[in-house]
């Protein structure tokens, strides 16, 4: 049975940057867990597991410092012990490793040392991991910018059912990068992660539709889409839902609603929904606002393992 078979929870990191920031490491990376976080049980116990060699242990304890639940958040004890289950081969371990060196918590900032590590998982076929590697390649982070590459591991996890995946192949094919332009295939990929309640595609889908540029245009389903997305914790989608509402588009214009649902992105963390709050303030009869938007997002997996399910905070989708 297969490391995807044995892990049944996952987080995720979503990114929302633009394609010339995708390769710089001082790009934010955010961190959105895909349900309410738990503790990682008693931590002097599994501590001692850990220090046993229970490489199971090393990563829930790398996991409870990285994210601090069940003990403080430590990132150089959270890094500590992921690179002991790592280097005993644990595939979640290697792939969470990567994570921290990617987005320099406990550890120096190291694209090419957080691409190393998440090659080893995927080597061992573990879903997260094919994923991040897709990333790497199509953000240019770790290794020249490769297209082609990246869609090849976007689509190794995409078959295997990995929402994530599912949603950047869903995305390549929408800009046509390292495979032609293709709205079914954008669509069916999409719907693939949505079947799964993957908020990422559902906004994604949903933006398909409101921008119309690949698929015709239409405003219900794209507003269908988007507050399917908002309702599982997409910031993006609450700052399209705000656009919509402050243009009229597919619904009636209402300044008071879309400042309701700028506010709300904004809450949950996105930046652009800040912007478009100062924006809606200050436009005047001459001027027709255009809104800050982050379209070009790919997300990064990490994972959870069994028994530990997480979810954070919200960011940029």
């Amino acid at each position: 049975m297969g490391w995807f078979m044995r892990v049944f929870g996952f987080l995720v990191l979503c990114l929302s940057l633009s394609l010339p920031c995708f390769a710089s490491p001082a790009c934010k990376v955010d961190v959105v867990f895909q349900r309410p976080p738990k503790a990682a049980g008693h931590l002097v116990e599994l501590l001692r597991k850990a220090e046993a060699g229970d490489r199971t242990a090393q990563f829930q304890a790398g996991l409870a410092f990285e994210t601090g639940a069940g003990a403080e958040q430590d990132y150089p004890e959270a890094v500590k012990w992921y690179r002991k289950a790592a280097n005993l081969g644990y595939p979640p371990a290697q792939n969470n490793l990567g994570g921290m060196y990617l987005r320099g918590l406990g550890v120096a900032q190291d694209d090419s040392e957080a691409l190393r590590w998440y090659l080893r998982a995927a080597g061992e076929g573990y879903l997260a991991a094919e994923n991040n590697v897709g990333f790497m390649n199509a953000a240019g982070r770790g290794a020249p910018a490769n297209d082609q590459e990246a869609v090849h591991w976007y689509q190794r996890a995409a078959d295997k059912g990995y929402a994530p995946a599912q949603s950047n192949l869903g995305f390549m094919y929408a800009q046509g990068r390292g495979v032609p332009v293709d709205a079914n295939q954008a669509v069916q990929w999409y719907r693939k992660a949505v079947a799964q309640n993957y908020a990422p595609a559902e906004y994604k889908l949903g933006l398909l539709y409101f921008e119309g540029t690949i698929v015709q245009q239409d405003f219900p389903e794209a507003l269908r889409w988007l507050h399917k997305a908002a309702t599982h914790g997409s910031a993006s989608a609450e700052n399209e839902i705000a656009y919509a509402y402050e243009h009229g588009k597919g619904v009636g214009q209402n300044y008071l609603e879309a400042e309701k649902w700028y506010r709300l992105a904004a809450e949950h963390g996105l930046p652009e929904a800040r912007k478009n709050l100062e924006i809606l303030a200050a436009r005047d009869s001459n001027s027709s606002p255009r809104r800050t938007s982050d379209a070009s997002s790919q997300s990064v997996g990490d994972s959870v393992p069994a028994g530990v399910g997480f979810v954070g905070g919200r960011g940029p989708q």
